[in-house]
């Protein structure tokens, strides 16, 4: 949301991120060991870090100037039509 951009690699969001602990779950996930039980202590860390983000999320979505549904309908409805009506003259 801070930079305006999607990006789905944790990856490369980690690089802004730096959570030591991703660089792990990430390697967990390549190597497919990813579905063997967390311990009651990292369980305990992961819960309390995901509550954390969420929190961290929201008040990103809170602070954001962003709309909240599209408004370029109408705009996006008009441009399609004229290029669909030049398209049948043309």
């Amino acid at each position: 949301m801070q930079a305006g951009v999607v990006e789905a690699n944790l990856v490369r969001l980690n690089e802004a991120a730096k959570s030591p602990y991703l660089d792990d779950l990430i390697q967990r996930k390549v190597a497919g060991v990813e579905t063997e039980r967390l311990n009651e202590a990292d369980l305990s860390f992961h819960r309390g870090e995901y509550d954390r983000l969420r929190e961290k999320l929201q008040q990103a979505h809170e602070a954001s100037e962003l709309p909240e549904a599209p408004r370029g309908n109408a705009a996006l409805h008009d441009l399609l039509v004229r290029l669909r009506l030049s398209a049948k003259g043309g």
